[in-house]
């Protein structure tokens, strides 16, 4: 099952909205002043990813079937903080007064213990012509140190997907400014995703979007390609198709098989890790994605969703917890009012809830 992506005339495109199974079509000078204030965040957010995911390449290129076997993170834990680094240091250039809620921040990497790998992301950022003392990358990487919500402050994922990123599998890069508790602009990369799902010769894409202007996918290396993107329009549930986790650490396989065998849907599930799983749904190769919780107090961080949330919705597809509810990103690091996360294409959203109700009545 493949998405349709929305096609350009010379004079219209269609811009999907967030609303449920909307369709609008709009001018481009429309299109323009819909992004309009949020424009340079956009492209800010868009250069920042790339950067970090190109880094993230990079290095994942290094790792050997003799660090597997080893079990060795080291490859992920340069990448990670290298990541993070690259994009607050864009951040702070560009919006010096914006708090940023990261993943991670350099106490541990400041250890004597770890110096070997604090002097390993200085390398790297050199190769990438950051030139910048311990110091400085450990400031960089404390950019992203905020946990308290602020009326607007950005959200950062440096390498969602870890296991993914080790074994040489999906992964991503996800930026999302937050603007009064909701999500304005998302910046999405994903290095080992092909910009087309039947054709994997071209590989490594970026999705950003801004609120009410769509999503859009370019090329990671060069920023070409600029393509609306758009969800399915699939609204049977038995030919729907589910989008997993490789593993179930997150998210409970048993239970998706469950609400799957309850819908009809016989398709196998596409597996994949970290957020590109919001990629494949927002342009069509799968129609629901469910993060259900594999335990009673486990709460979801908001850099986990917030860019791919974003992506979705702007793409057709809609995004709530397991009881509706719109994810509310007001309390800090954690979507602490939510419970687990559902994503469809939008048409099958209704089918999905009513078939988590039941699974939990049972």
């Amino acid at each position: 099952m493949t998405g349709a992506a929305a096609s350009d005339t010379p004079d219209r495109r269609i811009v999907i909205t967030g609303d449920v199974g909307r369709v609008c079509w709009k001018t481009k000078e429309d299109f323009s002043a819909m992004s309009e204030g949020f424009g340079q965040e956009r492209e800010v957010a868009e250069k920042a990813v790339q950067a970090a995911a190109l880094l993230c390449r990079r290095i994942q290129g290094t790792i050997t079937e003799e660090v597997l076997e080893k079990k060795d993170r080291s490859p992920v834990t340069v990448a990670d903080f290298g990541s993070q680094a690259v994009v607050c240091r864009i951040l702070e250039q560009e919006f010096p007064d914006d708090p940023v809620i990261g993943e991670e921040d350099s106490h541990e990497l400041q250890q004597d213990d770890n110096r070997v790998f604090l002097d390993a992301v200085c390398s790297e950022l050199a190769a990438q012509g950051i030139d910048g003392s311990p110091e400085q990358v450990c400031r960089w990487i404390d950019r992203g140190g905020a946990h308290e919500y602020s009326d607007r402050f950005w959200t950062l994922d440096p390498i969602d997907g870890t296991k993914g990123f080790l074994r040489g599998g999906q992964y991503a890069v996800s930026l999302a400014l937050i603007v009064q508790g909701e999500i304005k602009v998302a910046a999405l990369a994903c290095p080992n995703l092909p910009l087309y799902a039947s054709d994997d010769s071209m590989t490594g894409v970026v999705f950003t979007a801004i609120r009410g202007a769509g999503c859009h996918v370019t090329v990671l290396e060069n920023g070409r390609g600029d393509s609306p993107v758009e969800s399915s329009r699939t609204e049977n549930p038995s030919e729907a198709r589910f989008c997993e986790s490789v593993e179930s650490g997150h998210s409970s396989h048993s239970a998706s098989a469950r609400i799957a065998e309850s819908l009809g849907i016989t398709q196998p599930p596409v597996r994949l890790d970290s957020q590109a799983k919001y990629a494949v749904v927002a342009r069509g190769e799968a129609d629901i994605y469910l993060r259900l919780p594999t335990r009673p107090d486990y709460t979801e961080k908001i850099w986990d969703h917030a860019g791919g949330v974003l992506v979705v919705e702007e793409a057709g597809g809609t995004v709530t917890d397991v009881y509706g509810k719109p994810l509310e990103f007001t309390h800090g690091h954690e979507l602490s009012a939510n419970k687990g996360v559902v994503v469809t294409n939008g048409p099958l959203h209704d089918d999905v809830l009513q078939a988590l109700r039941k699974l939990e009545s049972e």
